[in-house]
């Protein structure tokens, strides 16, 4: 998910040096590479572009950011990696190029930080410890398909409905942490999440924007998911969790220790704590905690 671009200046680039083309009317393929990348004042400066591993929650309002620190920094551009936070922690266990890492959980981040106070059970050293900070809170919500037709009015009735076998429950793999808030949820409840699955009144999804697509489509009577996703989505929240059910939900966010723009990232994540950025989360439901 590329966030970058042709910018203003690599466009002109290539506009003089095709003009120089037509008028000589030959030149070879690398010529015209070169010409692309240079102009009558010397070549062109080389673009720098970061990468981004984020949790899909954060899809629209970090998008949204990305293209305020672009226009702020001209010639940068910006990849973006969403997905789940279990599945970014394995692509940057597994050496994938990333600069920033911005996880839905304390887990995933806690798990390739040394120097995190508990978590780091397998001892991956990846992350700089010292450009770690808790960046934004979310909530954990119930959401229905327009119209409710199982008239699902909150977390309570839910479960009743579900020891009655009587609706199918949308939620998130045991590796994805709004999957993780929800088994807390059914933990709280005393319920049997293997019993229900086997009896067909659970599917689940490898992130969040999976589950918000089974609510969206209503393929699922209820769904558990962020406030942030249903807000973008504009699905209907009958219910939001408490602490006490799953947990306060916060997003750690860090430079990776071998980052390929570590100044960039450095730039970046402070960007992130500005107001300009926290107006973007906010849009949707999430509440900045790191603003400067």
């Amino acid at each position: 998910m590329a966030g970058s671009g042709i910018t203003r200046r690599s466009f002109v680039s290539a506009a003089v040096a095709a003009a120089g083309l037509g008028l000589a009317a030959c030149g070879s393929a690398q010529s015209q590479t070169q010409s692309t990348s240079s102009t009558a004042a010397g070549p062109t400066p080389t673009a720098k572009t970061l990468t981004v591993f984020a949790a899909a929650s954060l899809t629209e309002s970090l998008t949204e950011a990305g293209e305020l620190f672009k226009a702020a920094n001209d010639g940068v551009g910006i990849s973006f990696n969403f997905d789940s936070s279990g599945t970014l922690k394995t692509q940057i266990q597994e050496g994938a190029d990333c600069d920033v890492f911005i996880s839905a959980g304390q887990k995933q981040m806690n798990q390739l930080d040394a120097g995190a106070a508990s978590g780091n059970s397998d001892g991956l050293d990846l992350i700089n410890h010292d450009t770690r900070f808790d960046i934004l809170e979310n909530k954990v919500t119930l959401c229905v398909p327009e119209g409710n037709p199982k008239a699902i009015q909150g977390f309570d009735d839910m479960v009743q409905k579900l020891r009655a076998h009587d609706i199918l429950l949308g939620m998130g793999n045991s590796d994805v942490p709004v999957g993780q808030y929800t088994q807390k949820i059914l933990a709280y409840y005393n319920l049997d999440e293997t019993e229900l699955a086997g009896a067909g009144c659970i599917t689940y999804g490898t992130n969040v924007k999976e589950v918000t697509s089974q609510v969206f489509e209503a393929a699922v009577d209820c769904g558990v998911i962020y406030k942030t996703d249903a807000t973008s989505a504009n699905l209907t929240m009958v219910d939001e969790a408490t602490e006490e059910m799953c947990g306060r939900v916060v997003y750690p966010a860090a430079a990776i220790k071998n980052a390929p723009q570590p100044e960039l990232a450095a730039s970046f994540l402070d960007f992130l704590k500005t107001k300009d950025a926290g107006d973007c989360f906010e849009k949707v439901g999430f509440t900045p905690l790191a603003e400067a």
